[in-house]
């Protein structure tokens, strides 16, 4: 999927050049459609990060730790941010939910329920991108009937949910798998050391 969107990116800013350079013409929405891939790429490639234990992180004092410390302060920094990803979910639903005409949640840190009587955004539109006929059902399931001129920002607003519960599950993932010894941590990402391993290779096959 990240390569999709990364593709689709390259691909509408590749014809809006040539059509503002060739034909002086562009497509109206192709600046606003790429920064929402912008923005799915990015909050998609968190998740991926934590699956693939791509996130970068400074290890150098927990290196020098006895192996029994090391996994205690892995499973402790695994808590920390399943409590951060838990809080990044409730929060992305709070924004999202008025968007779809659905009601955010109560308390400030811990969903004691949903809220009532939330004003709904879903007649919230975006600048320039055209409404797509395959999304028309939500002008009668969230629009009370009315037609949409733009497509509606719940559309593009749904990676903010979509992504944080991504994180969540990927981090319980790692967390599970810290706990059973399968896993060192949540970060094992050494760019450096793999770069130089990979140039001390190369040298040697010479």
């Amino acid at each position: 999927m990240i390569a999709v969107i990364l593709g689709l990116m390259t691909l509408i800013t590749f014809v809006n050049v040539v059509l503002r350079y060739v034909f002086n013409d562009s497509l109206i929405w192709g600046l606003e459609v790429t920064l929402i891939l912008f923005a799915w790429l990015v909050l998609l490639g968190i998740s991926y990060g934590f699956k693939v234990t791509a996130h970068l992180g400074v290890d150098a004092l927990v290196n020098v730790l006895p192996e029994r410390a090391r996994r205690l302060l892995a499973v402790i920094a695994a808590l920390c941010c399943l409590a951060y990803a838990f809080l990044l979910l409730k929060g992305a639903w709070d924004y999202w939910a008025p968007f779809a005409a659905l009601q955010p949640t109560e308390g400030r840190w811990f969903p004691l329920g949903f809220a009532e009587g939330v004003r709904d955004r879903a007649f919230y539109i975006t600048d320039q991108v055209p409404m797509l006929g395959v999304f028309r059902w939500l002008e009668d399931a969230i629009n009370y009937g009315e037609e949409y001129e733009k497509l509606p920002r719940v559309i593009p607003y749904f990676i903010l949910p979509f992504s944080a519960a991504l994180i969540l599950l990927r981090v319980i993932q790692a967390t599970i798998a810290i706990v059973a010894g399968r896993q060192h941590g949540l970060i094992v990402s050494h760019e450096v050391e793999d770069a130089l391993e990979q140039t001390a290779r190369g040298e040697q096959g010479k």
